[in-house]
């Protein structure tokens, strides 16, 4: 059995990637991604521990069936969360299909949803629930949507103390999970 300490980042990212020489480094929502790691660069007690470092990399241009879907898996294996970017610019794309349809629905792991958009806890909701403009965005990844029921899903704006409490919260690691349901902060 594997050692699931990772957090695992799901971002989208366009395919085929930017032939330019920031390749996926122009897509925003991996750029999302990289701020998680500065943070944890800078701050020692921000406990992201990035499943994307605990295999060795794959080039954009690499082949799907033996060697990016294989190495997603194995990431998501070791991973006792999935950290997802929803935002406005994601789109449905293969990569981020797998690695939602196969860390929730094969692996259980519970998912930490980040909408950048938002910036505050009160920003994401409306009478204390989740305002529909957040819900339309899951539309945009539908085995999302979908599978969202079978694990427990934390729904947080993109604000450091927030998401630092969320990667600590041990009621979304896969080894001691809450039940499946929709939360979010409202305190």
């Amino acid at each position: 059995m594997a050692y699931r300490n990772g957090n695992y980042a799901a971002f989208y990212v366009a395919e085929p990637f930017d032939p330019s020489a920031l390749g996926a480094n122009a897509t925003k929502d991996f750029q999302y991604y990289n701020l998680l790691r500065a943070w944890k660069g800078a701050d020692s007690s921000f406990q992201f521990n990035d499943s994307h470092d605990k295999t060795y990399n794959v080039r954009d241009g690499s082949d799907w069936e033996s060697t990016l879907r294989p190495r997603l898996r194995e990431r998501l294996r070791n991973s006792k969360n999935i950290v997802l970017f929803l935002s406005s610019i994601t789109a449905n794309s293969r990569a981020l299909r797998e690695e939602i349809d196969y860390g929730i629905n094969d692996q259980g792991l519970p998912v930490i949803v980040i909408y950048p958009e938002y910036d505050s806890k009160e920003s994401l909701l409306t009478n204390g629930a989740l305002k529909q403009s957040v819900k339309n965005l899951w539309d945009k990844l539908p085995i999302f949507r979908d599978s969202m029921e079978a694990v427990p899903t934390l729904h947080v704006p993109m604000k450091k103390e927030l998401i630092k409490s969320a990667l600590q919260n041990d009621g979304f690691m896969v080894g001691s999970k809450k039940e499946p349901g929709i939360y979010r902060y409202n305190q």
